[in-house]
């Protein structure tokens, strides 16, 4: 199969299509709108008209047909499963799933649940997000997680949520990294708080700062990406050398 490919190529050998938000700020390897952090074929789709602050901060709807024709698009191209590139797509799970045909991978909020189950009795997973105002119970609710899913944002304005939220050009990592840090450290202070969620696919980039400031297990979007796509191409192991 053929490495990464970007939105300029053709789809056929693409295992999974990415919807993109329609942005200009930067997104370092790790992200999951850059090439480079796959290991395998993927497809980046701009849905047009599909600003980041517009999706994180209202319901979106007016934007489902938009997203749901780009998944058409991609499927029909060659894509065997559909991610979408904001955790708050939540709400729109299923009419994603509907119009794609196939599996569709909406949020990162859809592994809340799992990441708490794998829990021992009495903890709870909780949610790192763009914009804590704007994530409600009825996106966990979408999502599956619990309605009082403890959650905890990064600065308003601050140095990830001004460039992505305001759409900026300029991406200062370092400081973007202290205030994930800092954020997560105030969720898993909590003592109920056993693993974190981030609900920003854009988050992923400083989840190995996070996990060694907190010592939690850190879920992000390119994880479950990951497991996603495992399931749609599954290896084949070589016969024989079996062991005893």
């Amino acid at each position: 199969m053929a490495g990464p490919v970007g939105q300029e190529a053709a789809v056929a050998e693409a295992v999974i299509g990415i919807l993109m938000l329609e942005t200009r700020f930067p997104r370092p390897p790790g992200d999951v709108g850059n090439p480079l952090t796959w290991r395998f074929p993927v497809c980046l789709r701009v849905v047009a008209g599909a600003r980041a602050e517009t999706v994180v901060h209202t319901r979106a709807e007016a934007l489902v047909p938009a997203f749901c024709a780009a998944a058409r698009e991609l499927v029909a191209e060659g894509a065997r499963g559909i991610v979408a590139n904001c955790g708050f797509l939540a709400l729109h799970q299923e009419a994603l799933a509907e119009a794609a045909g196939v599996p569709v991978l909406s949020s990162s909020l859809l592994q809340v649940a799992l990441a708490e189950r794998l829990l021992p009795p009495g903890q709870r997973a909780g949610v790192l997000t763009i914009a804590p105002g704007s994530l409600t119970p009825a996106h966990l609710a979408a999502a599956g997680a619990r309605p009082d899913t403890p959650i905890e944002g990064v600065p308003a304005g601050g140095a990830l949520a001004g460039p992505i939220l305001g759409d900026g050009p300029h991406l200062d990592m370092a400081a973007a990294e202290a205030e994930m840090v800092a954020a997560a450290q105030r969720l898993a202070a909590r003592p109920d708080v056993g693993a974190l969620v981030f609900e920003c696919t854009n988050m992923a980039p400083y989840a190995a700062a996070v996990q060694r400031a907190t010592g939690l297990p850190v879920h992000t979007m390119v994880g479950l990406i990951e497991w996603f796509h495992a399931a749609l191409a599954v290896p084949v192991w070589p016969r024989g050398g079996v062991s005893d």
